[in-house]
């Protein structure tokens, strides 16, 4: 592009903005273009230059992401890996390992470090985490007494309530199945403290 006229680029963002605030879905570049007034060639390599110069994302037909959505999403979303089955080990945060993102609201989550682990088993039942539920971890290395934590021993991740025993040097993790047993271990790391169950949701 031989010239950039900034005033295309104003126009364009502002329209691209007030169209997705309006129906919840970027505008297409026909939809831009008869919005601006602008010529749909000139639309589509403004479009090709906003992108290369980072004032938005484009990744196609109705996938229109501006510095102002991108903003709000960040204020508004947390994107959370889902790292799989508590079960199967430590909890990897290579990208290799992350089954898919799942965005959920701030606004009923807070903001943080999460990652979800899908619960293995019928230890947590009395807690209402069943086999199969999604459960939504607050990354973190300290846990207050009665915690629903993500524990580490022994290389091996498991997802019990948190009680320390300091005078006796070890840590118990209560399952919360009265059918099992406390499990005691005097080296846990702790890896996160649930926060939420999500049913349904994978």
């Amino acid at each position: 592009m031989q010239h950039k006229n900034a005033e295309y680029f104003k126009r364009m963002e502002n329209f691209i903005d007030k169209f997705t605030a309006e129906y919840s879905v970027s505008p297409t570049s026909q939809q831009i273009s008869e919005g601006t007034g602008l010529s749909p060639a000139t639309v589509s390599r403004y479009l090709k230059v906003m992108r290369e110069e980072n004032v938005l994302d484009y990744g196609g037909v109705r996938n229109i992401t501006t510095r102002r959505e991108r903003q709000i999403r960040s204020k508004t979303y947390n994107f959370v890996p889902v790292l799989g089955a508590v079960s199967c080990g430590v909890p990897k945060f290579a990208e290799e390992n992350v089954e898919e993102y799942v965005k959920l609201p701030a606004s009923l989550f807070g903001k943080g470090d999460f990652f979800i682990l899908r619960a293995n088993g019928d230890s947590m039942i009395g807690a209402g985490i069943d086999d199969g539920d999604l459960v939504l971890i607050r990354q973190q290395n300290t846990a207050e007494p009665g915690q629903i934590v993500v524990a580490l021993m022994e290389d091996e991740a498991t997802l019990k309530r948190f009680y320390p025993e300091p005078e006796n040097h070890r840590v118990r993790l209560h399952p919360e199945n009265p059918e099992m047993r406390d499990i005691y271990g005097d080296n846990v790391i702790i890896q996160g403290v649930a926060v939420k169950v999500i049913k349904g949701l994978a």
